[in-house]
């Protein structure tokens, strides 16, 4: 079987590529994962992506790229719109037609947060910014492309507030938390951070058997998301609360919750991108879930399955930061 994923230098990306690497020993010789990132490949070059699908002829697509940049977006629409829908519908026109299977992962940026409470799959998208309405298009594009083809399954993945191996926003706050006496964070926009390592082995349960071969599932749009909700506010709490706890040298002594309207932005946010993930939940259950049983801790309670809090990934998340920071010190 062959895998191309999409966006190797980005948080879900890596996630991918190591438990890929930690899955390896249990997975089949015959596997063969070409991994494409923006030193290899620009994906705003349709025409260039096309003949890239042709000659790897993947049985499994991950597109784990994206243009993030949510604020850039307002003004490089052209771009945005080239690597968030353009892209996305080649690789669903390819799929569809070669009997390929396709992972793509969207945005809580496609609903507007005016829904009180949680939005399901089939709510109304209505994005609020130039980010979102790409997003939205490439889903558009995706379920398209697939309706009118003739094999091939996909699943859209929408998600929040990632963080991995990179820059994100628990990063940020850690740092700002050595450098500053005071932090002002957003304490009305509401949402669930993600870790990348887990949103990639749930991603692999629903594609994969522990063996590494493709299952079949419903296609559509999938909410992954972790159990709980939060705030921006509750999160760099929480994050600076376990950085403390675990022994870091931090400076901040105050954390001050403020109204999104007192730090404007360029492209406006959702206040609320909480997401209900009960279809996802239902098709993990009649599986085993062995990839994310390696990629972070789940929990199974009584046969069903059920997602992780937030508090507990973003705790050992934390602390590994701390702790590598430390070690990093000390060879130092």
């Amino acid at each position: 079987m062959r895998i191309i994923i999409f966006g190797k230098d980005g948080q879900l990306g890596k996630a991918f590529e190591a438990l890929f690497d930690t899955a390896a020993p249990r997975l089949p010789k015959s596997i063969i994962i070409q991994y494409i990132g923006r030193a290899q490949y620009d994906l705003s070059d349709q025409e260039k992506l096309a003949d890239v699908l042709k000659q790897f002829a993947p049985h499994l697509i991950i597109n784990a790229s994206a243009y993030t940049a949510v604020d850039k977006a307002e003004t490089e629409i052209d771009l945005a719109y080239a690597v968030n829908a353009l892209a996305p519908e080649i690789m669903a026109q390819y799929a569809a037609q070669n009997s390929a299977t396709l992972l793509h992962y969207s945005t809580d940026y496609v609903f507007d947060g005016e829904k009180y409470g949680f939005y399901l799959e089939d709510d109304m998208r209505n994005p609020l910014g130039i980010y979102g309405k790409s997003k939205a298009a490439g889903e558009e594009a995706i379920i398209k492309a697939f309706s009118a083809g003739t094999s091939g399954q996909y699943a859209i993945f929408r998600t929040s507030w990632v963080y991995g191996v990179g820059g994100n926003f628990i990063r940020t706050i850690l740092r700002l938390a050595k450098e500053r006496d005071e932090l002002k964070v957003i304490h009305d926009q509401h949402g669930v951070p993600t870790s990348a390592a887990w949103l990639a082995g749930v991603s692999l349960d629903l594609v994969l058997n522990q063996d590494g071969e493709l299952k079949t599932f419903p296609s559509g749009i999938y909410h992954a998301v972790p159990a709980g909700e939060t705030t921006w506010y509750g999160l760099a709490s929480f994050a600076v609360q376990v950085a403390a706890e675990v022994g870091a040298t931090l400076k901040v002594t105050s954390i001050k919750p403020i109204p999104a309207t007192d730090y404007p932005l360029p492209a406006p946010r959702p206040k609320n991108s909480r997401m209900a993930t009960d279809k996802l939940q239902a098709v993990l259950t009649h599986s085993k879930n062995y990839f994310s049983d390696i990629s972070i801790s789940y929990n199974d309670l009584n046969g069903l399955s059920s997602f992780p809090h937030w508090e507990v990934m973003v705790q050992d998340y934390v602390k590994k930061l701390v702790l590598d920071a430390s070690t990093q010190n000390q060879s130092n």
